[in-house]
């Protein structure tokens, strides 16, 4: 299939409707961040622009001189596909369709294709049609040119157009029965969990912005082969590896998918099943590209996305790489400070390392023995369901138990336990 040609339009709101310029990444970086974007897809960017306006034009987004303009620019370089890096509404989309005659996409889509290039395992592809559908479901009626659209090309990846072309009930039909089908993926990730922690393993997981290097530094801890390349969102299928720390503890570390501004909220929900080994991590390593010139604003996204999934107030180590790309021998403290921005978001600790050389690999090791010593006892409270007995039994070989209580339903359990027991077990928790 040959190269796509691409166009890239951004959009700069001014005056009353402009962002905070300290809290939100500027039009000039964010179209840089879709060029990536864009080239991880298959495509080449042959020109980019960005339209200043007071306020979004409700009909096309930038409004008709820049449409008309945008239409010379589509005949100029003979474009296929014109990317926006905004969300369009379905109006927009199809009247913008109309008036370029050429396939029109947006960040949001761009990144459900890129995706669903991505996606290896079966669950990762449920999961991206899932997506995708939920996406497009609201945009079916009407939408124009893209319904028809045949042959390839980025924004026709995933589920197909003649899954698209099939009436509501039958796409509704189509995403409960992923839906389920997710849930028994979720089931056994749990009974997969259960069983690891019947020998309690601390786990961390690697999280951080898409290309930080998460997946280079994975490799380097665990001598797995995890796909690692330049470009975004090399990793989507989780992966799970056992590695020991230099006081011989044995742990788990999984790899996760990356972070990105505005990522869909359709991925974020679609992806449930991976995100929860982030959530029931013990330890975060938060995997920051240091070199980067929007280093801060990147580390800023992927803490609000930590929070929205539910593993804000897990303990976090700031790895800070790409550390050999960065000029001089830099002040990892005062890096660090720099990244965060937000002293309400220190991690646990900062390290500089570079995933690609091993410089910083054994204090990193060591940053994260010392961060795992700290396991402090608390008395606490569960209920047990009465047909799960392997919790129960977790609770009394690495816990203190006080008090144990029975109904027909469940079991009720007072104990005396370390802080990565109560993380463990904090669904069945009565109280903290």
């Amino acid at each position: 299939m040959s190269t796509e040609i691409a166009l890239l339009v951004g959009l700069k709101l001014s005056g009353r409707n402009a962002r905070s310029k300290a809290s939100l990444i500027s039009a000039e970086e964010s179209l840089e961040e879709l060029a990536v974007l864009a080239a991880t897809a298959g495509a080449s960017v042959a020109d980019r622009s960005i339209q200043t306006r007071a306020r979004a034009d409700a009909a096309t987004l930038i409004g008709s001189g820049k449409v008309d303009e945008l239409k010379t620019q589509v005949h100029f370089h003979d474009a296929s596909v014109v990317v926006f890096d905004q969300e369009l509404t379905p109006t927009q989309q199809r009247n913008l369709e109309r008036a370029l005659d050429v396939k029109v996409l947006d960040r949001t889509q761009l990144i459900l294709d890129i995706f669903a290039r991505r996606a290896r395992t079966r669950e990762g592809q449920l999961q991206v049609e899932l997506a995708q559908l939920n996406y497009l479901l609201p945009r079916l009626t009407g939408h124009g040119a893209a319904m028809s659209r045949l042959g390839g090309g980025i924004g026709t990846r995933g589920p197909g157009e003649t899954k698209l072309e099939t009436d509501r009930r039958r796409i509704h039909q189509r995403i409960q029965a992923i839906e389920h089908g997710l849930e028994r993926v979720r089931g056994g990730r749990t009974t997969q969990r259960q069983q690891r922690q019947v020998v309690p393993l601390a786990t961390l997981a690697l999280v951080g912005y898409t290309n930080a290097g998460k997946s280079t530094l994975f490799n380097r801890l665990t001598g797995a082969g995890v796909l690692a390349d330049a470009k975004m969102f090399a990793t989507l299928d989780p992966t799970v590896r056992h590695i020991v720390l230099p006081s011989k503890r044995h742990v788990l570390v999984s790899d996760t998918v990356g972070f990105i501004r505005n990522l869909p909220i359709t991925l974020i929900r679609a992806f449930r099943a991976t995100l929860e080994e982030v959530v029931e991590s013990e330890l975060l390593l938060h995997v920051v590209d240091a070199s980067s010139p929007a280093a801060e604003e990147q580390t800023a996204h992927v803490l609000t996305t930590l929070n929205e999934i539910g593993a804000g107030e897990t303990p976090q180590i700031l790895v800070l790489n790409k550390i050999d790309l960065v000029p001089g021998k830099p002040d990892t403290a005062a890096l660090a400070r720099r990244i965060l921005g937000d002293p309400e978001h220190q991690p646990a600790g900062a390290v500089a390392i570079s995933a690609a050389t091993g410089e910083g690999f054994e204090e990193l090791l060591q940053k994260i023995d010392q961060t795992l010593a700290v396991d402090p006892l608390a008395e606490c409270a569960f209920r047990f369901p009465v047909g799960e007995g392997a919790p129960l039994h977790i609770l009394h070989e690495h816990a203190r138990v006080l008090a144990t209580r029975y109904d027909d339903e469940y079991c009720y359990v007072d104990a005396v336990a370390p802080a990565s027991i109560r993380r463990r077990l904090r669904r069945y928790a009565v109280r903290p």
